[in-house]
Formats: structure tokens, C-alpha cells, sequence
């Protein structure tokens, strides 16, 4: 059925897909001198006395008003999140093209699959979601795969090609993916991008191994061999059995709290929201996923890199994703690292350790740990399969001067 644009749409609760609950309206917002334009929230009554009501964000408190955007284009909150990234975005714009497509629109065409426990849509009577084709499976892989390859070069795609790429358009990032069933649960398999130099998603699941090696709660991936290079395979974090999990965005859980996107910022918010029994073990793990980083030459750790799962009223740090080498030793971090801001330094790293409930003593054993963990890269990328040119490439950064002065400094 062909979309007719609406002014208003309707946000659901479906942590029990079989029992959604109406949450609130949706509301398209022009740009005006009062504020930008993009979508407007307001909770239903009946979500405000349910009894699985709770706040979605802490910019959006369980009360009767309405929500604006923050930014252009965005939805206030929690709900942006619900929102497809740049190839989501991409994917919509090539495959429904509808005739009006503005914030409102990518939260709808978004489908069912969507980041998290939200769904969006036309009725506030019944859930009724975009319907998007079944998920293709792992025997597709590779036409998959040349469908976001004609995607990424404006070539025409066959109408019925479009439902093996269709689903899963709103999961995160800008490089190319797909939500594919593999032993009957649901992956994000992500494939190289034009103009890459190296195995990109090869060189993403050995550094996710070896980040599990070095301590870190990572989420579970595997390597899909293709006709040429790789794809890799990451289980879905927000989904356990039927139910789905309500998950934000580190950028959308710093920003509802007022603080600045930083690693201490993060470990001091999860002190505030997360479980009091687990503050220590909390702070470590961010603390460890910052330095790997570093060490690592990860500067693309922004702050969409990093979420937040609700478990009652607690917040629960994800396991680690997107995580690999940018081959490019900027110097800095995306995300604030200590008392010298982003600088990608083993001395900025270890400025704030009260920030992550750890004595300095503590800090730096964690530090002599990844470091030994990290001194062994190479070895563990070859043991997954990952080619001596582009090793020699990865190490160009990771064993240059820069950052091997960096590891040495931690033992």
C-alpha cells in the first residue's frame, strides 16, 4: 500500500511484541523561531498510569507535556534513537522514495526490526508498523551483499531484489548492512564499503576477539567468508528470546542527563542509573573499552558506538561493538578520555580514575593487562585469518612510534 504523508503517527512498547502498548503520539514539527523542525512527542494518558511505564530517557519524564526536538530532523530522547542512521537512510531513499520523507517518515519506514523496544506506527488503535519483507537468511548472503553494492553506487535494483536488503534499515552506522536470520536468531551483518584498502570486516571480528581477550564484554560475531573478502556477522544485543530490550544510545542517555559525551562522563552516569551492587565492575569496563581504544587505534568510538540497555529502572552497559582500527593515529578520541580532553594518550587515560570507581594502583593493572593483550595483535589477526598486507597496514598505526610508545609506558 503506498504511503500517504500524515502529520501524526503513534509510539509503542513492544518489550512483548505479542502485547504492544500505545506509549504516545508523533508529531511532524516545521522549523520555526521558537525551534527546529523535525517530530514532537507527548505520552498517552493510559502509558502515564500503566504498569509497565517508565520514562524513556531522562529528557522525558513520565509527565503530561510535549516534547521537542533538540536538534533538525531529530525526535526528542530516547526516540531518536529509534531513527535509521545514514545507510538506513540510504536504503529508504533508493527503495520507498516516498513523496514526502522527513523525520516523521524515517521513524516509520524504519519497519518492525528497529534498534530497541519502540515501534512506530499509523493507528493509535492498533500496532500497525511498516511491513517489511522476511528476513533473508544466510544462504542469501552474498546477493545480499551485491544489493548494498548497488546501493552504494546508485545502480537500479530489481522490485523483487529489495526485500533481502529491506529489513533491518534502521540498524546504526554508515557502512553497509543487513539483518539476517543465521541459526534462527537475528545478526547485523555488516560488508565492506567501496573504496576500502583492507578486509574491514575481517579485521572488525579479530578485533573484537581480541578485545574479549583484553577483558571487554563484546557482543558475538562471526566472519562470513565471500566470494571476495569478508562480511561479519554481529549478533543482536537489544533482543533476548521474544522480547526485546529497551537500549539508548550513550549519546542519547549523556545528553538527557545534561553531561558532556566522555568516557568518564559515562562511567559516572552508569554510577547514577546502573545497578549499586556492580558500580566497581562498571567503571572498569568503560575504563577498559577507553584505553583498548586508544591502544588500538579506535578512534571512531563515538558516542553512538556505545549503549545502554533498561533493566527495570537500572541502566546496563552493552556489550562492546563497532570496535576495530581506523588506520589513522589522529591523536585524539571522539569521545572525552580525561583531564587533557580527547587525547589519545596512556597519561589523559589514567588522569581520572575516581571517575571509573578505581584507586590510581588499579588503573594502571588494568593498563599492564591490555597491554600485554595488545602487544600480541598481530599474532591473534593472523590466527583469524586476516592477511599479511593488510597487517602490515594495521601496524603502520597500532606498532608505530606513536602508539607503541603509548603501550610501553603501561609495562
Amino acid at each position: 500500500m503506498k504511503y500517504v504523508p500524515v502529520e501524526e503517527m503513534f509510539l509503542w512498547w513492544l518489550a512483548d511484541p505479542a502485547q504492544p502498548v500505545l506509549i504516545g503520539a508523533l508529531r511532524r514539527v516545521t522549523p520555526s523561531a521558537a525551534g527546529p523542525g523535525g517530530v514532537s512527542f507527548r505520552y498517552d494518558d493510559a502509558w502515564l498510569t500503566h504498569p509497565q511505564a517508565m520514562a524513556l530517557s531522562e529528557d522525558l519524564p513520565l509527565v503530561k507535556d510535549t516534547f521537542m526536538p533538540a536538534d533538525k530532523d531529530e525526535a526528542p530522547g530516547a526516540i531518536d534513537d529509534a531513527r535509521p542512521d545514514r545507510w538506513g537512510e540510504r536504503v529508504i531513499r533508493r527503495l520507498d522514495n516516498p513523496a514526502r520523507l522527513g523525520a516523521l517518515e524515517y521513524l516509520y519506514f524504519a519497519g518492525d526490526d528497529r534498534f530497541g523496544a519502540l515501534g512506530v506506527s499509523l493507528s493509535a488503535q492498533a500496532y500497525a508498523p511498516r511491513i517489511i519483507s522476511p528476513l533473508p537468511r544466510l544462504d542469501d548472503i552474498e546477493l545480499v551483499r551485491d544489493i548494498a553494492a548497488r546501493i552504494e553506487s546508485g545502480e537500479p535494483i530489481e522490485e523483487r531484489l529489495k526485500r533481502l536488503i529491506a529489513p533491518g534499515v534502521s540498524m546504526g552506522g554508515a557502512r553497509p548492512k543487513a539483518l539476517v536470520l543465521i541459526d534462527g536468531q537475528e545478526w547485523v551483518v555488516k560488508f565492506s564499503e567501496k573504496g576500502d584498502d583492507v578486509d574491514v570486516p575481517l579485521i572488525e571480528h579479530a578485533t573484537m576477539t581480541l578485545a574479549s581477550k583484553a577483558g571487554i564484554d563484546v557482543c558475538e560475531t562471526r566472519p562470513i567468508p565471500l566470494s571476495v573478502g569478508h562480511a561479519v556477522a554481529v549478533r543482536r544485543f537489544d533482543r533476548e528470546g521474544d522480547r526485546r530490550l529497551h537500549a539508548l544510545s550513550a549519546r542519547c542517555a549523556l545528553r538527557a542527563a545534561g553531561q558532556a559525551f566522555g568516557y568518564p562522563e559515562l562511567a559516572l552516569l552508569l554510577r547514577r542509573r546502573g545497578d549499586a551492587m556492580a558500580i566497581e565492575r562498571n567503571g572498569e569496563q568503560v575504563f577498559r573499552r577507553m584505553l583498548f581504544n586508544i591502544l588500538m587505534d579506535n578512534t571512531d568510538d563515538h558516542e553512538k558506538n556505545h549503549a545502554l540497555l533498561a533493566r527495570g529502572h537500572d541502566l546496563v552497559l552493552a556489550p562492546a561493538y563497532d570496535v576495530l582500527p581506523t588506520g589513522q593515529a589522529l591523536g585524539y578520541q571522539a569521545m572525552r578520555v580525561g583531564v587533557d580532553a580527547h587525547a589519545s594518550s596512556v597519561a589523559n587515560a589514567l588522569s581520572e580514575p575516581r571517575a571509573f570507581a578505581m584507586k590510581p594502583q588499579r588503573a594502571r593493572e588494568i593498563g599492564g593487562e591490555l597491554a600485554q593483550v595488545v602487544s600480541q595483535w598481530q599474532q591473534h589477526f593472523r590466527a583469524c585469518g586476516v592477511s599479511e598486507p593488510d597487517i602490515e597496514s594495521l601496524a603502520r598505526q597500532i606498532d608505530g612510534p606513536v602508539l607503541l610508545g603509548e603501550r610501553a609506558l603501561l609495562g
